[in-house]
């Protein structure tokens, strides 16, 4: 069984090439300039690991200030943004539940593949967690800004197929009046090792099976379902 906080307090550079291989048709950013106004905005960013949407981000808004509870992941996530060039971010050691934001003084806010393990990890109070933390982002958001939170619908898969114990999860953002679509955001490995490699690494040795070759490369489907909210 995969162990996940292993993986994020030890093993940034594994992970960070796992994850710098999905979604290699940018999917992701034309999605959330679809759906948010970018250039200009004060972004805050909720469980950043190593980067992957802070360096997305970066060069379009005013500025993002990104959170992880893993000092490790951010070591990586520094230095990544340190080669951009750009100096309108910031990094800081934090928890969902307490983001150290000024009140009302952000545009989006949002969380990608994070806030899916405050249900998981606390299950006998993930209701009372989740209400904590989105308390939180509406603490710090201007008046019609944005949450913004994208989550697995199933790795593996060409349609959405949301593992079994984030449904909760699932319906309990719908019910609190969060709307939802999906993309594909599909992995692209550079050949059948480094794909079977970091298969095994994060989701276990399953997934290797779903694991394809065609005429775009040595690819793993992935669905990733997007949330959003608007601050009234």
């Amino acid at each position: 069984m995969t162990d996940y906080t292993e993986i994020y307090n030890k093993q940034a550079q594994q992970y960070e090439l796992l994850v710098s291989r999905e979604d290699y048709q940018h999917n992701i950013l034309r999605a959330l300039q679809q759906m948010v106004p970018l250039e200009g905005a004060a972004v805050v960013e909720l469980g950043a690991g190593t980067g992957r949407l802070t360096c997305i981000l970066v060069p379009l808004v005013k500025s993002i200030t990104a959170f992880d509870r893993s000092a490790h992941m951010l070591n990586l996530a520094r230095q990544k943004l340190l080669q951009s060039g750009l100096n309108n971010w910031f990094l800081e050691v934090g928890e969902h539940q307490h983001v150290n934001v000024l009140d009302g003084s952000v545009d989006v806010l949002i969380s990608g593949w994070s806030i899916c393990y405050v249900a998981v990890e606390n299950p006998a109070a993930w209701q009372a967690e989740l209400e904590t933390v989105l308390s939180e982002m509406q603490r710090v958001l201007l008046p019609g800004g944005y949450i913004i939170l994208l989550e697995t619908l199933g790795t593996g898969f060409e349609e959405p197929n949301p593992p079994v114990d984030l449904l909760t999860y699932f319906a309990y953002l719908e019910a609190r009046g969060f709307q939802r679509t999906w993309i594909r955001t599909d992995y692209c490995f550079q050949n059948r090792a480094e794909a079977e490699g970091s298969a095994r690494f994060f989701f276990g040795e399953e997934m290797i099976a779903k694991i394809r070759e065609d005429e775009r490369g040595v690819i793993l489907p992935e669905c990733t379902g997007i949330w959003w909210l608007i601050k009234e």
